[in-house]
């Protein structure tokens, strides 16, 4: 079996979602989207794989926008329809923030900017266990659901997780530790966090305090996804 993380930017680890999967006994297979020398020009040309060559395809997340085709067109276009053959052909798709609102527009939603970022630790409403409590927030956009998904997760911000036959979206990122978060700050996102009125290192040690807590979120996650989705 094989795991395809489509990761978009070189500082997007799948971390503890890679480690569930691999356990599961899935080969993980990472591919980067944009190498570090596009980050500043991301508009870079990919040729997207086979989704058939894998079992369970998993897009990660982005700094830049799922509505965005000026800056990203040369494969954000491309990317939905990969996401809608991977659909036809049955792949079950763990889209996971960028990559939830990939499935959202995919599919017949939409994708545009928020009136508030979400960013930080939050709760997360559910009926689904796997998926209610605390779960790391980074995103400025949300998406509309497709018509035929549904919905089974909110925020007080945004709708965080909705189902649409072997397709799982999510809008916070499980795959989050404090190393994670240590190098999106190493990378600029510091400033991001402080312009949204929070402390960068005060948010780092409150992820860091919980790292075991969300290893074994991410791999109640993960399990949840196989029983459900494939």
């Amino acid at each position: 079996m094989r795991a395809l993380f489509l990761e978009h930017d070189h500082v997007s680890p799948p971390g503890p979602i890679a480690e569930r999967f691999a356990q599961r006994g899935f080969e993980i297979v990472e591919v980067v989207v944009v190498p570090v020398e596009s980050h500043n020009s991301p508009n870079v040309s990919f040729a997207f794989p086979d989704p058939g060559e894998f079992d369970v395809i998993i897009p990660m997340g982005s700094p830049w926008g799922a509505w965005d085709d000026s800056t990203i067109g040369n494969w954000l276009l491309p990317e939905l329809e990969w996401l809608r053959e991977a659909d036809r052909q049955e792949i079950p798709v763990l889209g996971i923030c960028f990559g939830g609102q990939l499935l959202a527009r995919a599919h017949g939603g939409s994708v545009a900017r928020a009136p508030h970022a979400e960013i930080g630790w939050s709760t997360i409403r559910s009926e689904v266990p796997e998926l209610a409590g605390r779960w790391f927030q980074f995103h400025f956009d949300r998406w509309v659901s497709p018509s035929d998904a549904t919905e089974i997760a909110w925020s007080s911000h945004a709708t965080q997780a909705f189902s649409l036959r072997k397709n799982l979206a999510l809008q916070f990122h499980p795959e989050i530790i404090g190393s994670t978060l240590d190098a999106w700050m190493n990378w600029g996102e510091d400033t991001v966090v402080r312009d949204a009125g929070q402390d960068p290192q005060v948010l780092l040690a409150h992820t860091y305090s919980l790292d075991s807590e969300s290893i074994q979120r991410a791999h109640e996650l993960v399990d949840y996804f196989l029983t459900n989705y494939r």
